[in-house]
């Protein structure tokens, strides 16, 4: 064989090669989702709001995972999926969002593409009706990962971006949470002399409301997408950990894409999305048992509460969580469910 034939063979079995490794394969196509994580429990929960509660999630399932279907990327497909989440009241992010002891609604969000590990995140913004969308614009169109305020808003605008009145944001169900622990912290002052702990201003009461969204797509790329109205009373410009990249969000294809729900100030010490996908890479654990390690073992010794959801390379799927509930759901080809409570 001729040097130049020899190349040649060369040349197209990498191509061969080349076009191997990009035919989409559907079979390992996953979608996981969440809601919050909390004390959520049969007793606390009507028929009538756990089928709502049901409804709405696979809703977001099914609306991420037609994208997926279609060969549609894991980007588009957690975008869609909290997009979702966020135009409905039940949860805390969107619409839904929580009220901060101004009376102010304050959302945070992120996304992270898998393949590139390019990242998007905005926080502590109020007229924006999707914030997930908004940090993908972020991630897209600007040379940064992190934006805040009214700069956030300010760049949503010039991009296009849904831009409402933070009335929209206004829930009833939301500003009474607000009136109840504002009642709580009162009492305990009174209680104390004047004198109470502070330890009100950090706690939303019946649940961590985030919602999230990982994928794998057809081509075997991994994204997360993170948003949420942070925590009801909280003051002085809080930012918790849905918009800290390797935090409450992370996606890198070697490993895995994570999005969590908890105590954001827990979660940001430990950086916990970020430690499971070094679990993963480092000591060779699986999805399952890095997550385990995490949030079961690593976040419970250090008073931490909530849980994550995230997706392998291959297409596993791990939930674990240390609160009473976590609202999650999970589509993948001929399997999906979604649960409530921790039995």
């Amino acid at each position: 064989m001729s040097k130049k034939l020899y190349f040649l063979c060369l040349f197209l079995l990498a191509g061969y090669m080349g076009l191997a490794q990009s035919k989409p394969d559907y079979n390992k196509i996953t979608l996981v989702i969440h809601g919050g994580a909390g004390t959520i429990t049969r007793a606390n929960m009507t028929p009538e709001k756990e089928k709502a509660y049901k409804e709405k999630l696979n809703e977001a399932l099914k609306t991420g995972y037609a994208i997926l279907e279609k060969g549609g990327s894991s980007l588009d497909a957690v975008e869609a999926t909290v997009r979702v989440m966020e135009d409905s009241p039940l949860f805390n992010a969107g619409k839904g969002a929580v009220f901060t002891n101004e009376g102010k609604n304050e959302m945070d969000a992120a996304i992270m593409d898998g393949k590139t590990l390019n990242a998007g995140a905005i926080a502590s913004v109020t007229t924006i009706r999707n914030p997930i969308s908004t940090a993908r614009a972020v991630m897209e169109q600007s040379e940064h990962v992190m934006m805040i305020g009214n700069g956030a808003e300010k760049f949503a605008k010039e991009k296009g971006q849904v831009i409402v009145d933070p009335s929209y944001f206004h829930t009833e169900t939301r500003f009474n949470q607000l009136q109840q622990i504002k009642d709580k912290e009162k009492t305990q002052l009174n209680h104390n002399g004047g004198t109470g702990s502070t330890e009100n201003i950090f706690i939303e009461g019946q649940k961590f409301g985030t919602v999230g969204a990982v994928a794998l797509d057809a081509y075997g790329n991994l994204a997360a997408a993170t948003s949420t109205g942070g925590m009801t009373n909280k003051r002085y410009g809080r930012v918790g950990d849905v918009p800290i990249i390797g935090a409450g969000t992370y996606a890198d294809n070697n490993t895995c894409a994570v999005s969590a729900t908890g105590h954001g100030e827990y979660f940001i010490r430990s950086v916990v999305a970020h430690d499971i996908a070094s679990l993963m890479d480092y000591k060779g654990l699986s999805l399952k048992k890095a997550a385990d390690e995490v949030v079961m073992k690593k976040l419970v010794e250090r008073g931490g509460e909530g849980g994550v959801i995230a997706v392998d390379k291959d297409g596993n799927v791990a939930m674990p969580f240390n609160s009473a509930g976590m609202y999650r759901g999970y589509m993948k080809k001929g399997k999906s469910e979604v649960a409530i409570y921790k039995d």
